[in-house]
Formats: structure tokens, sequence, C-alpha cells
């Protein structure tokens, strides 16, 4: 009986992580979110240095049940206000940057347009935007393509806060 039940812990041990083989659209924060872990953690699990994949690339990543829970919360709304572009700081790791007044460097947040459902996912690494006590972040003209403000410069937002450094 003892020898079943190690046999049993080592399988399921073993078991703790699976292979996946890099698809043309993903990301690392894609992964992450729906493995249940953070970006950090994948990087650390595969010895990446940056958030750059290629496709095809082989990656580990987090087995078990517990993910899927995890996967399925909702995060709540963390503010709304006003979205501005500007030119951005630029990161090594992502030209999806965002500029705000209290989140720590390194957070990411999902930033979705109040009207049309859209969303951009960003890495705030810039203090913003100051003046307007609306406006509650500045984003990147990338993310400002991706979320479809290049032509309204400022738009209805809401952020939700993905992951903390």
């Amino acid at each position: 009986m003892r020898r079943l039940l190690l046999a049993l812990l080592v399988l399921g041990t073993a078991s703790a992580e699976r292979v996946y083989r890099v698809q043309p659209g993903d990301t690392l924060w894609k992964l992450a979110q729906q493995n249940g872990v953070t970006v950090a953690a994948l990087q650390r699990m595969n010895d990446l240095p940056g958030q750059l994949l290629e496709v095809g690339q082989v990656l580990k990543l987090p087995g078990g049940t517990d993910t899927a829970r995890v996967v399925n919360q909702e995060a709540p709304v963390f503010q709304r206000g006003s979205a501005v572009y500007y030119g951005g700081r630029g990161n090594s790791q992502t030209s999806m940057t965002a500029a705000h007044l209290s989140l720590p460097f390194g957070t990411w947040v999902r930033v979705t347009h109040a009207s049309t459902g859209r969303s951009v996912d960003v890495m705030i690494n810039d203090r913003g935007p100051f003046g307007v006590p609306s406006r509650i972040i500045d984003i990147s003209n990338e993310a400002a393509a991706v979320l479809g403000i290049l032509s309204q410069g400022v738009a209805p937002v809401t952020l939700t806060i993905l992951s903390r450094p």
C-alpha cells in the first residue's frame, strides 16, 4: 500500500509542470493569465530574461487543477476615468506601456474602452497624467492604436489590475 501511495505521489509531482509550444498571438501575459500565475513566475520557470516569445518555442507551464479556478475569477474594476496617449517611455520588454499617478512600476493593467469594449494590457513604467483629474492613465501610442483611440485622443476607460510586481 505504501508503495502505491509513494508511486501516486511521485506521479502527481511529475505532472506539476506541462510542456507547451508557443502559438501565433501568444504572449507571456496571456499564458500567465490562462495558467493562474504571474509573468515573473513563468519567466523563472523557463529561465526567460525578457517577455519576447517566438512561435514554436517550448515553455514549461504549471499543471494541476487549481489553476483553472484562478483563471476563471474576474478581476474587479480598479478605476474609471479617461485615458489619453503620449509617446510613452521606452521599455525593452514591451511597447504596451503606460503612466499612472500611483500604481507601482511593473504593474500590469487592462485598459478597457468603456464605449467599445476593446481592451489592451499595459505595463506601468512612468508617472502621469498630470493636470486634469478625470484623466487616470496615459498610454503609449502603440497601446492607443490597439484600443482604437488615436483619432479621439481621449477616451472613457476602466482599469483592471492584472498583476503587481
